[in-house]
């Protein structure tokens, strides 16, 4: 049954303060939170107060605890670090320095805190809220503060925001700051494999994660390579000589390089420290490879956040409001997390406390319950790399005799190549024989399929566009040619990366059965274009490649009109009728408006558009940011609507215009969609396995219900796969995008982060959750 739609109206701040500070290691995003926070709480009539330089700011007061205004978090968006500072405090550590931290928020009326840090931040404002009535009783007791201000400031409200580049802290798939350093150790291995390749080196890179291995683990799937070293899975007895014969045999295939990557926590299984010098030693001392270390460092801390960065910390930091909001004096004190694509409030000290289990755990050398707790994102990506890395002798494969090949169809999208290496090397390793078909359906009906190997998609997961090549050609017109194709390959079951056409193709296919045989065999796709509009999954592989092209083309922008008078900028951005780049990419840019077809406007919307942003010019604002999808209105062009601001904006500010085009298509793949990517594939490969044994009879394939064609599709919070004839009903066809979008619940996030009153629908919000430990099978339960 639908939940019936909540809004926020009657949530009111009035008569609140809301402190805000940032306090350990920073994070790009940060900044993201802390406006996100200072806006909604703007909004919604409470005093938000800056906290600066963390806890020791709270404990020295003055003048660093100050009331903010809206203008006072304008241009931050795109800024890395926290610019409110972040600093250790020994003095927070005492009941003393507690006790004035506590004078100062009393002194300003401050009884809610929203935290922005690591689970040690998170503890020491779980401490402060547990003695609050005892600190306010000694300063009654002192003479400090009077009896009346305790009884009304008698309780503190926390709420944290998980800030650290480690994602290390356990109830969040993703921390604050994470996807950011990701984008910086992804760039780094990038550029190091175009020498390493030149030179046939092999290179050492340490990356951050003194307790986690996550950075290390994701950007070694993300760049496939040969080893990684994690704190939370050490290596067998005998590593060194594995690690050895491995590269050795690279070497053999005529790889030209080695990466290896290594958490700056890596130990063994004695618990002793695995250095990126003891590697480099081993290497050189037991191959003579020419090999070379790379200690990434704070650079990893640096940069401007991603848009995936923006997105999940403006989430947060509004949600975080919401939450002191509606707190109670019996409502312990919660952390905002991200679980798949819903954002969660979880007890903050359940999440330490797990978090302090998996250190146990390590400690105890209990490293299958280490990788257990961290939780089935990460278990899942553990898994995926043993699958992707390590070849198996052909004497150790399952022998199937079943064939499947691969194609895309459809506009290329940035991450299709990892997604075609994951399947076919997990094809592979269940035993399949793996044919790749160029050109999508019409290169399948011309018969351009070839058997390929392991080492035929070596190198792969770190290149833009599509590698076989697509083509938006549906099979209709091909079916004769495609199903003659099927026979003489002997292929017995397809898996399609695509976008819409892709969805439509497997359609026709499944219509088709009742007059071909050789279309009764199992099919999968999963969803891969910019545009994100697929039905039957909230995310497309591609997609957050183009937001951050969009995100950081609209920073390019907005900075290019640095030191000029008042401007806007109107930016055209693609998706067809699917609002998702724009309405995204606004939220991620900090936008004014975003223009989508989903959302209809008229005239009227447009002239108070332009209202509005005159209004914000004639104040210390001095860049407006339009966006617009390019289908939005056939009517209102991206031309009419540069007119139309020109014009009424006259005397206050100027307008300009780009049309970001088909740079939003091209580029590397971020690391998302190379995860994502690398993922969903290996798990739709799994799921074609299930279903060849399943439908094998009497000597051949024969699958001809409805849940043997399917959808792989991120939906909330896990991976499901769809029969795609079940999800008609969800498709508007016309326009190519699905009935209902999940991001369109977004877009009131966008107008009220921009000034605009608006409904903002909280239906999924205000629910306290509790942390589930991981059972057994997690990493079998669709999590990615």
């Amino acid at each position: 049954m639908a939940q019936p739609q909540k809004f926020f109206e009657n949530l009111s701040g009035v008569g609140k303060a809301i402190g805000v500070l940032t306090s350990g290691g920073d994070a790009q995003g940060m900044n993201a939170a802390v406006r996100a926070v200072v806006r909604m709480g703007i909004y919604v009539e409470a005093k938000v107060y800056f906290v600066h330089e963390g806890y020791q700011g709270m404990v020295d007061g003055g003048d660093n605890i100050i009331e903010v205004s809206w203008e006072s978090v304008s241009s931050i968006l795109q800024v890395g670090g926290t610019v409110i500072g972040s600093a250790r405090c020994k003095a927070f550590r005492t009941r003393e320095g507690r006790l004035q931290a506590a004078y100062n928020l009393i002194q300003r009326g401050i009884t809610n805190l929203c935290v922005i840090g690591g689970d040690g931040s998170l503890t020491g404002a779980n401490l402060f809220r547990t003695e609050w009535s005892g600190l306010l009783e000694e300063l009654v007791k002192n003479g400090k503060i009077e009896a009346a201000a305790a009884k009304e400031h008698s309780h503190l409200n926390i709420v944290g925001m998980v800030g650290s580049i480690d994602n290390d802290f356990c109830g969040t798939d993703m921390t604050i700051g994470t996807d950011s350093a990701l984008h910086r150790i992804i760039e780094v291995v990038d550029a190091i494999m175009t020498t390493a390749q030149s030179h046939q080196r092999t290179f050492v890179l340490e990356v951050m994660g003194r307790h986690c291995g996550y950075l290390a683990l994701v950007s070694a799937l993300a760049c496939g390579a040969d080893w990684v070293f994690i704190p939370e899975s050490p290596p067998e007895e005998g590593w060194e000589d594995n690690m050895c014969v491995k590269l050795s045999e690279n070497r053999a295939r005529r790889k030209r390089l080695n990466i290896i990557i290594v958490s700056e926590g890596a130990i063994d299984c004695h618990n002793n420290p695995i250095t990126s010098e003891k590697i480099k030693d081993l290497v050189v001392s037991r191959l003579g490879f020419d090999t070379r270390v790379t200690i990434l460092g704070h650079v990893q801390r640096g940069g401007t956040p991603s848009a995936f960065d923006r997105i999940l910390a403006s989430r947060m930091g509004v949600e975080c409001v919401l939450a002191l909001l509606e707190a109670t004096p019996e409502t312990p004190a919660c952390v905002v997390s991200l679980c798949g694509n819903q954002a969660v409030r979880l007890p903050l000290m359940e999440c330490v406390q797990m978090t302090q289990e998996v250190q146990k755990a390590m400690d105890e050398r209990r490293f299958e319950d280490a990788v257990r707790l961290r939780g089935r994102s990460f278990e899942n990506n553990l898994n995926t790399y043993k699958l992707l890395s390590h070849k198996k002798n052909i004497s150790e494969l399952p022998k199937s005799n079943f064939n499947v090949a691969v194609l895309n169809v459809g506009a290329p999208a940035a991450g299709m190549n990892a997604a075609v290496r994951s399947a076919v090397r997990v094809g592979i390793t269940e035993g399949h024989k793996m044919f790749a078909v160029n050109d999508g359906f019409e290169g399948f009906a011309k018969g351009q399929i070839q058997e390929i190997k392991w080492g035929g998609v070596g190198g792969w997961t770190g290149q833009g566009g599509s590698l076989l090549g697509t083509k938006r050609t549906l099979p209709a017109k091909y079916f004769d040619q495609i199903a003659e194709q099927i026979r003489a390959n002997n292929i017995n079951a397809f898996l399609v990366i695509g976008g819409f056409e892709a969805y439509l193709g497997l359609m026709e296919l499944t219509v088709a059965r009742g007059k071909y045989d050789e279309f009764c065999i199992p099919m999968v796709m999963v969803p891969a274009t910019v545009s994100n509009n697929v039905p039957g999954s909230d995310f497309s592989i591609g997609a957050d490649t183009a937001l951050n092209t969009i995100t950081d083309t609209c920073d390019r922008i907005k900075q290019s009109a640095s030191g000029t008078k008042r401007r806007v900028f109107i930016i055209e951005t693609m998706g067809g009728y699917c609002g998702y780049l724009a309405n995204m990419g606004g939220l991620a840019a900090g936008a004014d408006a975003a223009y989508v077809f989903e959302e209809q406007f008229d005239i009227r919307e447009l002239q108070a558009n332009v209202e509005h942003l005159t209004a914000k010019m004639k104040t210390d604002i001095q860049r407006g940011l339009v966006l617009r999808n390019e289908n939005c209105n056939e009517n209102y062009t991206t031309d009419f609507i540069y007119q139309l601001y020109s014009e009424e904006g006259k005397g206050v500010f100027d307008c300009r215009k780009n049309v970001l085009g088909h740079m939003q298509q091209g580029g590397a793949p971020s690391p998302f969609d190379r995860n994502f990517g690398t993922k969903i594939s290996a798990k739709a490969v799994q799921w074609i396995s299930r279903k060849l044994k399943e439908t094998y009879r009497k000597g051949k394939v024969f699958a001809n219900t409805e849940d043997s064609v399917c959808l792989l599709g991120m939906r909330r919070r896990a991976l499901l796969f769809q029969p795609v004839m079940q999800l008609r009903d969800e498709t508007d066809f016309k326009h190519r995008i699905p009935k209902e979008q999940w991001w369109l619940k977004l877009r009131p996030l966008m107008k009220i982060l921009a000034k605009y009153k608006t409904s903002y629908d909280i239906s999924d919000a205000g629910q306290l959750e509790h942390v589930h430990v991981p059972i057994r099978k997690a990493a079998e339960a669709g999590a990615i």
